[in-house]
């Protein structure tokens, strides 16, 4: 980014120098970045007024996703954990000799 704003300022320096106004080259420069610009919409194909909305919605279901895959994996550590504990106490039980009381 820096050079790209070294080699604009020595652009309009040397505009500047040669006769042209500044604020010719300025409008120049934003001319062409605005015509940039628009062309790099037009080619991820986001120059239609309903782009917009469309950026919306992809949004909005990048946000389910994430919020989907936190719940997902929020869930499978609980079971995880709840069978880590339900082994911990069978084992317990065995140990203490409590399955040969329940058959008693």
């Amino acid at each position: 980014m820096t050079a790209e704003l070294d080699m604009l300022a020595r652009l309009m320096a040397q505009a500047e120098a040669g006769g042209v106004p500044l604020v010719t080259v300025r409008a120049l420069a934003e001319e062409a970045s605005e015509t940039g610009a628009r062309r790099a919409m037009e080619r991820l194909g986001l120059a239609d007024p309903a782009a917009r909305g469309d950026i919306g919605e992809l949004r909005e279901l990048l946000g389910a996703w994430r919020d989907a895959k936190r719940t997902a994996r929020n869930e499978v550590i609980g079971w995880a954990i709840r069978i880590m504990l339900a082994l911990l106490l069978l084992g317990l039980a065995v140990k203490m000799g409590l399955i040969g009381l329940a058959r008693g």
